[in-house]
């Protein structure tokens, strides 16, 4: 305790204010921006923390860090475009949001909830980073197929209208997930002799792809803006206080998402562009109005804001304990415990533990801060937006995700990527086929084809092979999961289109019942 007061001193300076203030500031406006992601700003800021005391180079880490992942809420919002990979889910009912009038209310929603969500991962960081720690280590090759393939069942969730499409969008994402070099074997495949895709294709390329670039084509086609305009907008604006309600008003959401939030956040490789997925189906799961996610439910903006601002400082607990970055952002921060000689372990929350706990208190401050700078933030562009034509803003846009794609790796080739993605999800789009089931099967295929290779060699000698995916309880509780997870997004569907879901509804009102059951 009296470590945790000397951290918390050392926070509470001016100059702290002042780092954190800058820090978020300067993340949101990086996360806002397609292509810049939380990794591109922690690194572009790396070199300015060398001149920084330890605790003061950490901390604006930390805030940008924070910012970062909240901004790209802005973008997913007001023009259906994430802003980060984890603001994926963001867009499914933030932009229906703002296209009824309602943009403010979504982004004042997102603001709250990501407020809540980065002190509740500052919150188990403080308390409960050993014990969590120990269960991200049970986490194998065999563990990581069956997370991946529990996130493959949203396939069903985030097809709107025909399951069959949704499958066939999978299915895309996951044949998109193969090209390049295996990422166990080694060996180059799909790339058609072109040398460059051999990288394979980057997962922000085909965000900005599939999301950025069928939007933009839309508004060019119809000759509109992003969102409406007008004082049909300015009217449906909520107070602050009516949103705050809306948001804490259902409890269940926020604690559901931040536990599924802190829970995703401390498997390494997972990141918040997996857990704001996961939450926002529990979301839709457990809505009293199923129906109405995808069309403009607060929820489901709190569940996926809440869920992956608890990822940032959830994932620091297995890079803190055990030196094992939880997201990409967290191996630049690793590089910078590491090059002022603090190795992560137990040593790192006693021997310096005003330091460590310095920083982890500072990213609760930079939660914090994010309800002011969020909420003006929110206006002013939220106002820029709405005012500005369509033929400024498209090409406006456009240069800036050109830019941020070549930014990502210096190549050209990413950039054509991306522009042959974005035109195809615009023809997908006009047949029913959306671009969220896509960007689910690259980002699950990597970690299942992983899981699974790794798994298989381990298992040569077995009489069963496969028989090593279920070979550890956890496991077979992952795989159960899965078994859940498929069942009750599939048989809701098979109910409804065989009639009986609509039959089992009419039958307590129909005329006769209470004659019959006497």
């Amino acid at each position: 305790m009296e470590m945790l007061l000397q951290a918390l001193s050392s926070v509470l300076t001016l100059e702290s204010f002042l780092t954190v203030l800058v820090g978020v500031t300067l993340g949101l406006f990086i996360g806002s921006l397609p292509g810049l992601t939380a990794t591109m700003a922690l690194a572009v800021l790396l070199p300015f923390t060398f001149s920084m005391e330890a605790l003061q180079g950490l901390i604006a880490l930390g805030a940008v860090y924070m910012g970062s992942i909240y901004g790209g809420a802005f973008t997913a919002i007001l023009i259906n475009t994430p802003g980060t990979p984890s603001s994926i889910a963001t867009t499914f009912d933030g932009y229906p949001m703002a296209k009824q009038g309602r943009a403010y209310e979504a982004l004042a929603g997102a603001t709250m909830a990501s407020v809540v969500g980065g002190v509740v991962g500052v919150i188990f960081l403080l308390l409960l980073a050993p014990p969590l720690a120990r269960l991200a280590v049970a986490f194998g090759p065999a563990e990581m197929f069956w997370v991946a393939m529990l996130g493959l069942t949203l396939v069903a969730s985030l097809s709107s209208g025909s399951l069959l499409k949704g499958l066939l969008a999978g299915c895309i994402g996951m044949m998109l997930s193969t090209i390049g070099v295996s990422p166990v074997g080694g060996e180059t495949r799909f790339t058609f002799g072109y040398p460059p895709l051999q990288g394979g294709i980057e997962l922000i390329v085909a965000l900005i792809g599939l999301f950025v670039i069928p939007e933009l084509l839309t508004m060019a086609a119809e000759g509109r803006g992003a969102i409406p305009s007008g004082g049909e907008l300015r009217k449906r604006e909520l107070s602050i206080g009516r949103i705050a309600r809306q948001v804490f008003g259902r409890p269940a959401n926020l604690i559901r998402s931040c536990l599924i939030g802190q829970l995703v956040a401390i498997i390494p490789g997972a990141g918040g562009n997996v857990t704001s997925l996961v939450a926002y189906n529990e979301a839709r799961r457990f809505s009293k109005d199923p129906k109405s996610f995808g069309k403009g439910n607060l929820e489901g903006v709190v569940a996926s804001e809440s869920s992956n601002n608890v990822m940032v400082a959830g994932s620091m607990i297995p890079l803190l304990t055990l030196g094992i970055p939880g997201a990409p952002p967290d191996a630049i921060i690793l590089g910078v415990l590491l090059l002022h000689g603090l190795r992560p372990g137990l040593d790192l929350f006693t021997e310096t533990g005003v330091l460590t706990n310095g920083f982890i208190l500072s990213m609760g401050l930079a939660a914090l801060m994010l309800l002011p700078i969020g909420l003006l933030g929110g206006r002013i562009i939220h106002r820029a937006v709405i005012r500005t034509p369509y033929y400024f803003l498209v090409p406006s846009i456009a240069m800036v995700t050109i830019l941020g794609t070549f930014a990502l790796r210096n190549s050209i080739v990413d950039v054509g990527i991306m522009l042959i993605l974005g035109t195809a999800g615009y023809f997908l789009r006009l047949i029913g086929i959306h671009a969220a089931p896509i960007v689910l099967g690259l980002i699950l295929g990597g970690i299942a084809e992983q899981g699974y290779v790794q798994t298989m060699l381990a298992a040569v000698a077995d009489p069963v092979p496969w028989l090593r995916l279920l070979q550890n309880p956890l496991s077979k509780i992952l795989a159960g999961l899965v078994l859940v997870g498929a069942a009750t997004a599939l048989i809701p569907i098979w109910l409804e289109r065989s009639g009986r879901l609509a039959r089992v509804d009419q039958e307590p009102n129909a005329p006769g019942d209470q004659k019959e059951e006497t």
